[in-house]
């Protein structure tokens, strides 16, 4: 590595050790480099001491005692003699004014004197500005030396941050082979693993009723392409699931840029492009909805993802109706197990997509654990084979804060509608057909159930005219 000790002590020799942001008002040229600026410093910076010494030196030469130097707007600089010392002034003297008691007189040193001080600042930020095009072309004649010294500090910046980060945070070395595989023991995080062990030393009113914030729980993950080529992922909300997504995906670009890894193993497939589809967002302004943006970027995904690729799937379908979103969430899956045999890591609510592990070979089911206690849900934080029992949206609710009233109401109508859904189950298998379930699924929601209990139990053939009217008051009465 060139150490441009000459680039180096030009620098040193031209600039002082802070400069200001701008070349403007000077004092960026150190002093020494050029003996006219450091004249016209020295000027600026003791002009009154060369006044002063030469008002004594002339009243010296004169035997004027009473001569002085002084300075106005209109003059500039000048010596003064009163009157009755008038026949002591020498040859050189130029008379400049007269005034009543005295006269006003220039030399030729105070003249050259006044036209350096004025001209001072000017002549220094002149000088300066020119000093500094100078250096920055003799250090643009060196910048092929200064690039290949820049990259190798750059490298040698970047592999010591690997190493002291790995070392620091107990990370691990990657190997990488070609068996497509992509394994991982007891991965974590690594930038959110950092906060839970920040937050663990503080008091942070942000974990507050969120059990288990206090240390970050390690995740295996195994995918190859042939049984274990996409992991539907189901769990409540706040139970992990975006994180262990995510962590895969940063696993894999640290492995492949050369860091090692926060896991205890890891054992990698290189991969030519990670893809994601997480969060909500819009762009109104170019009519696009956040649903539309979702479609947009899971076709994108969908047309472009490789064998080769790593693709992560988060609530694809949850935009639209509950059943569009199932069906669009389903036929993805089924076109990356058919056509792009991509490793994909789908996170979802759609319970039903679990049915896809007993109907494709490549897809397995894995849940994020929850403990149930007396005082709610402990959300355990650890991905396991299987699937999750619910998604306990309402307790994750409940610890958000939502009123005790609206959490009630929550708990009834998700209980009639579970009802209700099994009701309609019973009745396709003892064979309902497919056009009656989908009325009543696009028809009806759990707070029509009452009414509609109460119209299968009526004997439309008994009911008198009156007694319909009667009972077409009360159904409404119920709906209001």
């Amino acid at each position: 590595m060139d150490e441009l000790s000459d680039v180096r002590s030009r620098i040193e020799a031209t600039i002082i050790p802070e400069p200001p942001i701008s070349l403007a008002e000077g004092g960026v040229i150190a002093r020494g480099a050029n003996p006219e600026l450091d004249e016209l410093h020295q000027l600026s910076r003791n002009g009154k001491q060369f006044l002063a010494e030469m008002e004594a030196r002339e009243r010296g030469r004169t035997g004027i005692s009473t001569l002085k130097v002084r300075f106005n707007s209109v003059f500039g600089y000048y010596l003064e003699i009163s009157r009755s010392n008038l026949h002591l002034v020498p040859a050189d003297y130029e008379r400049r004014q007269t005034l009543a008691n005295a006269e006003r007189f220039s030399t030729p040193e105070l003249k050259q004197y006044e036209a350096k001080i004025l001209d001072a600042q000017e002549k220094i930020v002149e000088i300066e500005r020119r000093l500094f095009a100078e250096l920055r072309a003799d250090i643009a004649a060196e910048a092929r030396r200064i690039r290949q010294t820049a990259l190798a500090l750059a490298e040698v910046d970047v592999l010591r941050g690997f190493a002291h980060t790995a070392a620091l945070r107990n990370y691990c070395r990657p190997g990488f082979d070609d068996s497509g595989d992509l394994e991982i023991i007891a991965g974590r995080h690594p930038v959110i693993e950092q906060q839970e062990s920040a937050r663990a030393f503080s008091d942070d009113p942000t974990s507050s009723g969120f059990p288990n914030r206090d240390r970050f729980v390690p995740n295996d993950l195994y995918l190859n392409s042939s049984t274990h080529t996409i992991l539907v992922v189901t769990g409540p909300n706040m139970g992990g699931k975006s994180t262990y997504l995510r962590q895969a995906a940063l696993i894999t670009i640290m492995a492949q840029m050369g860091s090692f890894v926060p896991a205890s193993k890891g054992r990698l497939s290189i991969v030519d492009r990670i893809f994601t589809r997480i969060g909500a967002s819009d762009n109104l302004a170019r009519g696009r909805s956040t649903f539309m943006v979702e479609m947009t970027e899971t076709a994108a995904i969908l047309n472009t993802a490789t064998p080769r690729s790593l693709i992560l799937l988060d609530e694809v379908g949850r935009g639209t109706s509950t059943y569009d979103g199932l069906a669009i969430a389903w036929a993805a899956i089924e076109y990356l197990h058919a056509r792009t045999r991509a490793k994909t890591l789908f996170a979802t609510h759609y319970f039903e997509l679990t049915e896809l592990a007993e109907q494709l070979a490549s897809v397995q089911n894995y849940h994020v654990a929850v403990k149930e206690t007396a005082k709610g849900i402990v959300f355990l934080r650890r991905v396991e084979p299987g699937v999750a029992d619910r998604s306990y949206g309402i307790e994750v609710a409940k610890l958000a804060g939502l009123p005790d009233e609206v959490v009630r109401r929550a708990r009834e109508v998700l209980l009639e509608h579970e009802n209700a859904e099994a009701r309609l189950t019973s009745q396709l298998a003892s064979g309902d057909s497919l056009s009656s379930r989908a009325a009543q699924l696009t028809i009806f929601t759990p707070l029509s159930q009452p009414v509609l209990e109460k119209l299968r139990e009526t004997d439309l053939n008994r009911l008198t005219p009156l007694d319909a009217l009667n009972l077409l008051a009360e159904l409404k009465q119920q709906v209001q």
